[in-house]
C-alpha cells in the first residue's frame, strides 16, 4: 500500500488513489476493537442490547407512564440509544484517530485526512449494521417495527454522526498539546450525554426551567428530532435541526484551524507524551 517514489498523476487518479488507501485504512479502523469484522459487529450490537436492557429494567421499575409517548417503547428506547451511540462512537474514532505526530501518519499516503475519514467511516459503518441487525431481529419477533418517516429518522441518525465527528475534531485538535486533559475531556462528555442526550425523556414534557439544562446539547435537539420522526403522535416544539447542524459546523472549522495548526508545530517527540 505505501510507495517510497512519487509518480506524476493526474487528478481523478490522485482522487482514486486516496479512496483506495481510505478504504483500507476504514477496513483496518473496523477491525481494530477485533480482528474479526463480524465479532467487531456482534460486540457493538451486544453494547447497545446492554443499555436497552437496562433502560428497560430502569423503566419498568419507575413506570412507564413516566413516559407520555403513544407507540412501541422499545422502540422508544431504540431510537434514543441508536443515536447516542453512534454520536458517541464517531466522537471516539475521530478523537482516538492518527494525529499529526502518529507513526502511521509518518508513513506516506497517509495523512491525518485519511486517518480521520476512515475513522469516521468505519463508525458510521459498524453503526448502520448494528442498527439494521437490531431492528430486523426486533420485527420478526414482535412484528412492531413502524416509522412515520424513515427519511427522516435515519437523517438524525447521519447528523448524530456527523456531530460526532465535528465534536471528536475538537479532541483531536486538543491532543498533541494537551493530552491527558483531552481524554479526560472526552470521557466528561460521553458520560454527560448518558443524560444530557436526553435519550431517557422527551422534551415536550419537560418544564422550561429544564429545558435550558439540555438545549446547548446538539445530541439533545438530534434524539428529540428523531423521535419525531419516528412516532406519528410526537411533535418535538422544543428542538430543531438547524442548532446541531450549525454548532456542527463551527466545531468543525475550530477542529480543523486547531488540527492544522498542531499539523504545522508537530514534533515526533510529542508521541511520547500521548
Amino acid at each position: 500500500m505505501f510507495q517510497a517514489t512519487r509518480q506524476n498523476r493526474s487528478r481523478f487518479e490522485a482522487a482514486i488513489s486516496m479512496c483506495e488507501v481510505i478504504y483500507v485504512a476504514t477496513v483496518q479502523s473496523v477491525r481494530q476493537s477485533h480482528s474479526n469484522a463480524l465479532i467487531a459487529l456482534l460486540i457493538n450490537i451486544m453494547q447497545t442490547m446492554m443499555l436497552v436492557v437496562i433502560f428497560y429494567l430502569m423503566f419498568t421499575l419507575l413506570g412507564r407512564d413516566r413516559v407520555k409517548i403513544q407507540g412501541d417503547f422499545v422502540l422508544y428506547l431504540l431510537s434514543g440509544i441508536f443515536l447516542y451511540m453512534t454520536h458517541i462512537k464517531s466522537v471516539g474514532a475521530v478523537a482516538g484517530s492518527g494525529g499529526p505526530t502518529s507513526s502511521m501518519i509518518l508513513h506516506a499516503p497517509m495523512n491525518t485526512f485519511v486517518a480521520i475519514a476512515s475513522a469516521s467511516l468505519g463508525a458510521l459503518y459498524i453503526q448502520f449494521l448494528s442498527v439494521g441487525a437490531v431492528l430486523v431481529v426486533y420485527d420478526l419477533i414482535t412484528d412492531n417495527v413502524e416509522f412515520y418517516n424513515m427519511k427522516g429518522a435515519a437523517a438524525m441518525l447521519v447528523m448524530a454522526w456527523f456531530s460526532g465527528i465535528c465534536v471528536g475534531m475538537v479532541f483531536l485538535a486538543l491532543k498533541p498539546w494537551f493530552p491527558q486533559l483531552s481524554s479526560m475531556a472526552r470521557q466528561i462528555y460521553t458520560r454527560a450525554n448518558m443524560i444530557a442526550s436526553g435519550k431517557m425523556f422527551l422534551a415536550n414534557t419537560l418544564p422550561s426551567s429544564m429545558i435550558v439544562m439540555f438545549s446547548w446539547n446538539p445530541l439533545f435537539h438530534i434524539i428529540d428530532q428523531a423521535r419525531g420522526y419516528v412516532f406519528v403522535n410526537y411533535n418535538p416544539h422544543y428542538s430543531s435541526t438547524s442548532y446541531p447542524f450549525y454548532l456542527s459546523l463551527v466545531l468543525l472549522v475550530i477542529g480543523l484551524l486547531g488540527e492544522h495548526y498542531s499539523r504545522r508545530h508537530a514534533s515526533v517527540s510529542w508521541g511520547a507524551r500521548g
